[in-house]
């Protein structure tokens, strides 16, 4: 399919303006980009001008094509460090393409001069201009710390380095009747399963996709979760009415290497998994914007709700820190939907 992408200012912003034949599926995918718009002006839809647009789409310019030879060392060296102290393939690719953009902005200053100065800059004068997310800010933290600390050892005093103040955001959670609608409502047995396992377990969409029959532990009761986030195994309470739905779909599917496997092999695709869920809430007539963490987050609210301890609810979701498996009192309304308000006494 014959497409191209060019540099615009369009109304005062800088834009990325891409431009394709007609089709659908194309159209489609170009919507779900965040900032995509379409301008009858241009006759194009137009993304933000942003380093990871101008990655995906593959465009550079002279001068940039010259900061990227520039900086290849470092972050080849930085690659390297990272793979030999067994970092995730995620954690990997976030964090070298968080320090090629830092570099990147500074491309005039040799490494060795920048400082944390230099740092209060980026953060004013790429990331909020951009209006990048706190997330994405907190990453570049990461990644500086992580390199300066370790590969440079000098002129960053990695300790004086900010991080962005954390949003308190609530976990969002479905009431056990949306959990039930949507769970009900593939009739693929696959996706029934694939989307239950989530919310049974309190699964993060990776850990469910890395599956193994071998993992399922039917006379104990239940799944062994290897390597997950931050490398740990741990084991999870296997529903019953979860493991006869498991034996139903095995007898259809015959998995062999993954519990859940796409059609040319190998594990089930997580665009799939999360198309399977799109389908449900449509099925279900949920409006909400529902993603697949919905689901554990649901989990683990219900489970609060129904009496189980705090601490067993951190140790079944894979948490390091009880403060995170905190946030769920929160969002529980099991205490305050005895709180009577003063405006019925009116």
């Amino acid at each position: 399919m014959n497409w191209h992408t060019k540099l615009v200012n369009h109304k005062g912003e800088e834009r990325i303006a891409v431009y394709f034949d007609y089709s659908a599926d194309l159209t489609k995918r170009i919507k779900a980009l965040t900032g995509a718009r379409w301008s009858q002006q241009l006759k194009a839809w137009h993304l933000p001008d942003t380093s990871a647009y101008r990655e995906r789409f593959k465009i550079t310019t002279p001068t940039e094509t010259k900061i990227v030879t520039e900086i290849h060392e470092p972050i080849n060296q930085f690659s390297q460090w990272l793979k030999s102290r067994r970092y995730s393939p995620n954690t990997h690719k976030t964090y070298t393409e968080a320090l090629k953009s830092f570099l990147s902005f500074f491309s005039n200053k040799p490494i060795a001069e920048i400082t944390n100065q230099d740092v209060i800059v980026y953060n004013n004068d790429y990331i909020l201009k951009n209006k990048l997310s706190a997330s994405y800010q907190n990453q570049i933290i990461n990644a500086i710390k992580l390199y300066f600390g370790t590969l440079q050892k000098k002129q960053l005093d990695i300790n004086e380095l900010e991080r962005p103040i954390r949003e308190q955001k609530l976990p969002n959670v479905l009431s056990k009747e949306e959990i039930k609608l949507i769970l009900n409502a593939p009739t693929n047995i696959k996706h029934k399963a694939m989307l239950s396992l989530i919310y049974s377990c309190g699964l993060r969409r990776s850990e469910l996709l890395a599956l193994k029959p071998a993992d399922i532990d039917s006379k104990r009761g239940i799944i062994l979760v290897k390597q997950a986030k931050g490398k740990k195994d741990r084991i999870v309470p296997l529903s019953l009415k979860v493991l006869e739905l498991l034996r139903e779909y095995y007898v259809v599917f015959k998995p062999s290497s993954w519990l859940f496997e796409g059609i040319a092999g190998g594990p089930y695709d997580e665009r799939s998994l999360s198309n399977v869920l799109k389908h449900a809430l449509v099925k279900a007539k949920i409006k909400k914007p529902v993603s697949l963490h919905w689901l554990r987050h649901s989990y683990a609210t219900h489970l609060l709700e129904s009496g189980t301890d705090l601490r067993h609810i951190q140790e079944i979701l894979g948490h390091n820190s009880s403060r995170t498996t905190e946030l769920y009192t929160h969002v529980s309304t099991k205490s305050i939907r005895n709180v009577k308000s003063p405006f019925d006494d009116l």
